[in-house]
């Protein structure tokens, strides 16, 4: 064995560092308000405050600034001079190049550095799958939208590659908002039918260890999605009330 081979080897072998305690506190709080952007809990034209959250959280004010420079960086909010920081608002024509972007990057899954899954993963989409059934018998929206994304979470996490599921989660969390402010014209049991049949597909992908199969599922399903979209945006709002 080459000395790159064996130090390649040592380097994999070894456990990556623990986060410190104020990493963690700071990737929760951050996950905590984007969730909360995501789901609307945080209505685009919203306004963040740095004395209030951080009153919420009993933390200082330094980590909530942090935390919302990060949130400004990946344009789920900006500052206003004077003002302060502002949920922004979500247009389906502002986000194509993004939708295109996503699409390509989601191929890669299967190719870069993927990661096996075992039982306990394939457990995880199996108990999304159960949840998407009970949720479709009495659908409401910020639930599928939250179902949404734990199942990008399993997809996510089928890779290695830190840099493409850093960008793959940042874009995923840009356009995620779409869906929730299109609600009203959408035709849930489609929505749920077409979900739950990406979830089975992507599990009996994985089930056989074709992860490359799962990044074309997942293309797929993102471009059939931005599609439907577009067709939804066109309608009024009254038109899917069924």
């Amino acid at each position: 064995m080459s000395l790159v081979a064996r130090h390649d080897r040592s380097r994999r072998s070894r456990p990556s560092p623990s986060p410190s305690p104020s990493r963690e506190r700071f990737e929760r709080l951050y996950r905590t308000l984007r969730d909360r952007i995501c789901l609307f809990e945080y209505p685009p034209g919203g306004r963040l405050s740095e004395e209030e959250l951080a009153e919420e959280f009993s933390i200082s004010r330094t980590p909530v600034r942090r935390v919302l420079v990060r949130l400004e960086a990946e344009g789920l909010i900006e500052a206003r001079h004077g003002v302060g920081h502002i949920v922004t608002s979500v247009r389906l024509d502002e986000l194509a190049r993004i939708f295109h972007l996503r699409m390509e990057l989601a191929v890669l899954i299967g190719r870069l550095s993927p990661i096996p899954r075992a039982e306990a993963d394939l457990d995880r989409i199996r108990a999304l799958i159960a949840r998407c059934d009970a949720l479709a018998k009495e659908p409401e929206y910020r639930a599928f939208a939250r179902l949404n994304m734990d199942f990008f979470s399993e997809i996510a996490a089928m890779t290695g590659n830190a840099p493409l599921r850093d960008i793959s989660e940042r874009l995923y969390f840009q356009t995620s908002r779409v869906w929730l402010q299109m609600m009203p014209r959408l035709k849930l049991d489609e929505e749920f039918a077409i979900f739950r049949r990406e979830m089975e597909d992507v599990l009996a992908a994985a089930e056989t260890g074709d992860l490359e199969a799962v990044g074309h599922i997942r293309r797929a399903h993102i471009s059939m999605s931005f599609a439907r979209m577009k067709r939804y945006a066109r309608l009024p709002l009254d038109t899917t009330s069924d």
